[in-house]
């Protein structure tokens, strides 16, 4: 199959990470469904694509709204048909508060986003990702929801502390191997990415990789071929531990 009649949804996809994954694929030779909670930003950034040369798309979704996803889904199905990669990546930090003190509403709100939002997003495209060859799902996660890496007094991420924010990435982790077993038959891949410690507007540009760094394992794992893994948990060098 020729590469440029594949598509890909990135969801957040107005700036910072998930631009940067939209803009790669794109040059990848993917039709891009641009997805964005807010219409006017993401026809923004779809211009800006598009004024690179590349096949872009706004789709406003918001995931953490059934109605939404579901008219997000329906459009696509009805444009493309399918959908060869799906990359979640849309996510909310909430507060940073201790976890004594994190309002149970706070840490709800991220829940909607960060984990039932790919959960809603990937049920929801399923029979478009199924209409493809073969797919691939991306779980945008974080280091922060390796429990592995932050119960090891070594790793860098040991000290931050977040109840709401690490455990959803630790659910949506969770997630990702549900999905990946239930979907292996249909020749669907489903992994977790963790794009690093980036600069982005999320942390105030904190972090010290670059959104290119960052994208470089999203983007990889969302173009896998057949013999790739499914099921895993990878930052840009490897494995992760759960």
């Amino acid at each position: 199959m020729d590469m440029t009649d594949k598509t890909a949804l990135v969801t957040g996809a107005n700036k910072s990470i998930g631009y940067e994954t939209a803009r790669r694929l794109g040059e990848a030779g993917y039709r891009i469904w641009l997805g964005s909670r807010d219409r006017e930003r993401g026809e923004a950034a779809a211009a800006e694509l598009r004024q690179k040369g590349l096949d872009v798309r706004m789709l406003e979704i918001d995931v953490a709204s059934d109605a939404s996803v579901e008219a997000a889904a329906l459009r696509v199905f009805e444009e493309d048909g399918r959908l060869d990669a799906l990359v979640n990546n849309a996510g909310i930090l909430g507060s940073m508060l201790a976890p004594s003190e994190e309002p149970i509403a706070i840490i709800k709100d991220v829940y909607e986003v960060n984990v039932f939002g790919p959960i809603r997003t990937t049920q929801a495209f399923l029979p478009l990702l199924k209409a493809a060859p073969r797919a691939n799902v991306v779980m945008v996660s974080s280091g922060l929801g390796s429990l592995g890496g932050l119960t090891d007094p070594a790793s860098e991420f040991y000290a931050i502390n977040i109840l709401g924010y690490n455990s959803s990435k630790t659910a949506l982790n969770a997630a990702t191997v549900a999905f990946s077993k239930e979907f292996a038959a249909a020749g669907i891949k489903v992994n977790s990415a963790d794009p690093g410690y980036t600069a982005t507007d999320f942390n105030g540009h904190s972090g010290y990789r670059t959104v290119g760094q960052a994208a470089e394992i999203i983007v990889r794992l969302a173009t896998l071929d057949e013999n790739g893994p499914t099921g895993g948990y990878f930052y840009d060098e490897g494995p992760l531990p759960w």
